[in-house]
């Protein structure tokens, strides 16, 4: 997969794009992901990427001009190009894996008062938002985005059922996990898991799943 992302601030992604999964997606070649600076597709000696909105209004908006320019220079044919935005539908599980299934994701990353309005119209094919809260500008969102949607691709986590099998996969939050010792601070494991019927252990994980999805995200359900 290629993800490009276009942002005003390329310096937030060092750090949290080259650790971990990300960083082993990219050096196996399974993840090609790049960050561009929305001003290098401006032409004026500052660099204007915004401007104060027609009808007055406090805040400022991204012009029409440098995004045109940047989203017609890096789309592909195949390119499925993402605004992060307030009113966007929210991100989920199932999102990240409709998005894995791309083969090139652009990313746009607001900021100020967001975008002119001809930018959603003509450029963006879906709006995502990550949660009912706002943010300084979009470049955590994209981060957020591209960790969950890495994870999901075939190869990147070595053993693929590992994302077949976790919170939200199936709709509902994960079963409680546990490993050794059997028994800390009078803690016992739940004798099932020690029993070695996979059978028994499978039922009591689902459900263990739901009593939990029932109690702390019923809205899940």
């Amino acid at each position: 997969m290629k993800i490009d992302v276009l942002t005003l601030f390329p310096a937030m992604f060092a750090g949290p794009l080259d650790e971990s999964i990300i960083k082993r997606a990219r050096k196996a070649g399974l993840l090609e992901l790049a960050i561009h600076d929305l001003r290098d597709w401006t032409h004026d000696r500052h660099r204007k990427v915004d401007d104060r909105p027609f009808g007055g209004g406090p805040g400022m908006l991204l012009k029409p001009e440098p995004l045109f320019e940047a989203v017609e220079n890096l789309q592909r044919e195949e390119t499925r190009v993402v605004l992060f935005s307030p009113d966007g539908k929210k991100f989920n599980q199932g999102v990240a894996q409709e998005l894995s299934g791309q083969k090139h994701l652009l990313l746009i990353t607001g900021h100020y008062e967001g975008v002119d309005e001809r930018v959603r119209e003509a450029l963006v094919d879906e709006e995502l938002s990550i949660g009912d809260y706002v943010l300084t500008n979009g470049a955590l969102p994209a981060m957020v985005v591209i960790d969950a949607v890495t994870r999901l691709l075939p190869g990147v986590l070595g053993d693929d059922e590992s994302s077949q099998d976790e919170s939200f996969s199936h709709g509902l939050l994960e079963y409680p996990h546990y490993t050794r010792p059997a028994e800390f601070r009078g803690m016992k494991v739940p004798e099932i898991l020690l029993s070695g019927n996979h059978a028994e252990i499978e039922k009591w994980r689902r459900e263990q799943a739901k009593q939990r999805t029932e109690k702390r995200r019923p809205d899940l359900l």
